[in-house]
């Protein structure tokens, strides 16, 4: 047990870090719910002063860290993962190079833990060192989403990253089967969201005249009255927008309960949203565009509800 506090100076490799992956990195068996606590204690401080998870820090930043049990948070450091698990996270890479690392997340895999989740893409990511660091998550996907998902090699690129969804810089296109067909063939969604407590301490989001402004713009590639398929860009990154847009214009995700739509006879029991496309900065300047493979089961969808579907290259600049 470390009975004394201690005071750490933040290295110049890890400036431009969140305040709380800076702890995931040094601390991994810290539990996100555990740092909030003590930064709502004032337990943790940065250059003496109270402070939020999501600071950035700054190299020379000084750091308060509480006594913690230093010997059981580093025997919980060890990479824990079966030979299976590693070879499964590996094999959903479609996309790698020196600073960041992209996945195609299938349905029902949580990307962060949280109660009764062990098994999600941040624990998993320990499979995808490659000799380096500890990828980092970036961005989220919701578990039931399936699709594209990037991870930071380095904090450099965290930074760029974090950066570029902040500022919306970063652009991601989704596939989604809904109920019904919306008026128009193309156009946008502009409805507010607004948080709200769900059933057993779950989030829920409403829209609301209150809550933040989101944006979303769509485009039906096919339809035949009863379902549609639909191309979904976000251009603000609210939670669970395009699920709450869709059913807000009557249109409900096929399988997304949460929101109104609900399965369907014919179809899997999934939640038929998948992020097939993202455009993003990398550090020399250029822009990379990835697209996500779509899964078998909404593949078999397409032919099950006689869909025309063009297997191309997603074009950022249509919509």
């Amino acid at each position: 047990m470390s009975e004394k506090v201690v005071f750490v100076n933040v290295e110049e490799k890890d400036a431009g870090a969140r305040l709380d992956r800076w702890f995931k990195r040094y601390y991994p068996a810290l539990t996100h719910g555990m740092l909030e606590k003590m930064l709502r204690c004032k337990n943790v401080r940065v250059n003496g002063i109270k402070a939020k998870s999501d600071l950035r820090l700054n190299a020379g930043d000084e750091i308060r860290i509480p006594p913690l049990s230093v010997e059981q948070l580093e025997n919980n450091n060890k990479n824990n993962l079966s030979e299976a698990d590693v070879k499964f996270v590996q094999s959903l890479i479609i996309y790698k190079d020196k600073d960041i690392i992209v996945l195609n997340k299938p349905a029902g895999l949580a990307v962060q833990g949280g109660t009764k989740t062990t098994r999600h893409i941040d624990a998993l990511s320990e499979g995808l060192k490659f000799g380096g660091e500890k990828p980092r998550l970036v961005h989220r996907l919701d578990k039931q989403t399936s699709g594209v998902l990037v991870l930071a090699r380095n904090v450099k690129s965290a930074a760029l990253l974090a950066k570029a969804f902040e500022s919306k810089q970063a652009r991601k296109i989704y596939w989604a089967i809904v109920h019904g067909c919306p008026k128009t063939m193309n156009g946008y969604i502009e409805a507010p969201l607004l948080k709200k407590s769900g059933k057993n301490g779950g989030e829920l989001m409403q829209v609301d005249e209150n809550g933040q402004y989101a944006k979303s713009l769509y485009e039906v590639i096919d339809t035949n009255g009863q379902f549609s398929l639909l191309r979904l860009m976000p251009l603000t990154g609210r939670t669970h927008q395009l699920r709450v847009h869709c059913a807000h214009i009557g249109c409900p995700i096929v399988g997304d309960e949460k929101y109104g739509g609900f399965f369907a006879d014919g179809l899997e029991k999934q939640m038929f949203l998948h992020a097939k496309a993202l455009k993003i900065p990398l550090l020399d300047g250029k822009f990379l565009k990835i697209n996500a493979i779509i899964p078998n089961y909404m593949k078999k969808s397409f032919a099950f509800l006689k869909f025309s579907v063009k297997n191309k290259e997603e074009d950022f600049d249509s919509f």
